[in-house]
């Protein structure tokens, strides 16, 4: 199996846990029990506003996080459409299917 690289390097690099523990692997194929747990995790650690700065809104790590990251990776190599994504995340339905 091959390994997706992060493409979003700038954003590994102000998260200190990411810094140190690297991205998280996205195997391709992906597998599909992977899909309901990405759709969760880029819905459960979504953007937030705070005064600090743009932080994950359910661990406090800069935005995106490692699993924000790794969720929005997986779902985009499932074949996920960006905008899809955004639209899950703004309904705020971890359980949500990514097709709709």
């Amino acid at each position: 199996m091959s390994m997706i690289a992060s493409e979003d390097a700038m954003s590994a690099e102000a998260d200190p846990i990411g810094a140190v523990l690297g991205e998280l692997p996205v195997l391709t194929p992906v597998r599909t029990e992977h899909v309901p747990l990405a759709v969760r995790a880029v819905v459960v650690h979504a953007r937030q506003e705070w005064p600090a700065g743009v932080v994950c809104r359910n661990d406090r790590a800069p935005y995106p996080c490692r699993l924000a990251r790794w969720g929005r990776r997986v779902l985009l190599a499932a074949g996920v459409p960006d905008e899809r994504i955004n639209l899950l995340v703004a309904a705020g339905n971890p359980y949500a299917s990514p097709w709709g």
